[in-house]
């Protein structure tokens, strides 16, 4: 009898020893699409305000596949009913759901493809890949889409206490450093429990749920939405939209094929889930074509282009004011003054040393999803209305700055 060798441990700095527990899941994380996800960072550009902030969005997954098992583990504990193939397809489901981030995660969403979320990307890759497995991944595909009938393994996946998010502020917490992030994640999963068929927290968690809220909203406004993080990424954002400008008049950029693909193309919702080519391209796609291109256009005869990619690669980001409301129009315009008379551009090529952000988090929306507490007498709460935190209110107050970016000359 052949002795299966796809029972590998990995050695996780978060969590300590994670098992691939069967052969499916160690082919899909084999295969090409998911490996893709080890060239991309999970923070995008937040390396420049936290040097450690270097890991991938594939640790993430196999981290949030780890927290999966757990989960799974516990429920069955309690005495919820869920089967060998639901336990391995929604492991699977959260083992693929980042799988169509472009590069830096969230930087570039819209930056190549117009009104593509990497959601939908992830549900095409995921479908492309059940075409090679012969249906293996039509109950994870059930489950990603919220058409199983078990709502709570979707909940598992995308919900406010899913696994993604525990995973990810305890990874991202300890590659950064910002201790305020830490939450007990093992502590969580240990209360969690199904009622009418919605994920619930036990009522002894109630403090770890408090904590997971707090913890999560400095984690957006440290590290997810620093300033400097945002300058960064407008700064690309800039420099991509630049680049796309100068491919429309055939100005020829040095790329990858496949970044030339998506520069020299203009690609939307409508043709890129069309159009076989382009998601091919898209999935040749990581944050080392970016980065490659970026350093040698920082040598390119426009000034626009050179000016912003020598900035970016030696770290002379776009400053940042933030402000309750936009920056004021004359303001504006003696900015666009500078930028003109300085580098002997036109109005609209100053623009591009510039930027507006509006940003916003609400931590905790209800509307959403719900946290829902569990108490012994059967009844449930949620989370805002069960805590006596004093600032439970703030947590669910939808908080808005306007970040304003630009050059310093």
């Amino acid at each position: 009898m052949k002795i299966s060798n796809k029972r590998k441990i990995i050695n996780d700095p978060v969590f300590g020893f994670i098992n691939i527990p069967d052969d499916f899941l160690y082919d899909l994380i084999q295969h090409p699409y998911f490996q893709r996800m080890n060239r991309i960072k999970q923070l995008g550009l937040t390396s420049f305000v936290y040097p450690g902030a270097q890991h991938t969005r594939l640790q993430h997954s196999l981290g949030a596949m780890h927290l999966m098992g757990e989960a799974i583990a516990q429920l069955q504990l309690v005495g919820q009913e869920i089967t060998d193939d639901e336990a391995e397809a929604v492991r699977a489901c959260i083992l693929l759901h980042d799988i169509g981030h472009g590069p830096f995660s969230h930087t570039m969403e819209h930056s190549l493809v117009n009104g593509v979320n990497h959601e939908e990307i992830s549900l095409w890759m995921m479908r492309k890949i059940n075409s090679e497995m012969d249906g293996k991944l039509d109950m994870t595909l059930d489950i990603f889409t919220n058409k199983y009938p078990k709502k709570f393994l979707h909940q598992l996946v995308s919900g406010q206490l899913d696994m993604d998010r525990l995973d990810y502020l305890s990874r991202d917490s300890f590659f950064s450093g910002v201790s305020e992030g830490i939450i007990g994640s093992a502590r969580i999963i240990k209360m969690l429990n199904i009622h009418n068929d919605q994920l619930v927290v036990d009522a002894k968690g109630i403090y770890s749920i408090e904590k997971f809220l707090v913890a999560r909203r400095l984690m957006y406004w440290q590290v997810y939405l620093h300033k400097t993080a945002v300058a960064a990424e407008k700064m690309l954002m800039n420099i991509l939209k630049r680049a796309k400008e100068l491919a429309s008049k055939n100005i020829e950029l040095f790329a990858s094929p496949a970044l030339h693909y998506f520069l020299y193309n203009e690609v939307n919702k409508q043709n890129f889930l069309g159009s076989l080519d382009a998601l091919e391209h898209f999935v040749m796609l990581d944050d080392s074509d970016v980065i490659c291109a970026v350093k040698v256009w920082s040598n390119h005869s426009d000034t626009v282009l050179s000016t912003l990619c020598k900035a970016f690669t030696d770290r002379r980001l776009f400053k940042v004011e933030i402000n309750a409301e936009t920056i004021d129009e004359f303001r504006r315009q003696e900015y666009l003054k500078q930028y003109q008379s300085h580098f002997g551009v036109t109005v609209s090529e100053a623009e591009y040393f510039m930027g507006d952000e509006t940003v916003s988090t609400d931590t905790y929306s209800p509307e959403d999803d719900n946290i829902n507490i569990l108490y012994k007498d059967g009844t449930i709460k949620d989370i805002a209305d069960a805590s006596d935190m004093l600032n439970i209110t703030v947590l669910t107050k939808k908080v808005e700055k306007h970040f304003f970016c630009y050059f310093r000359l």
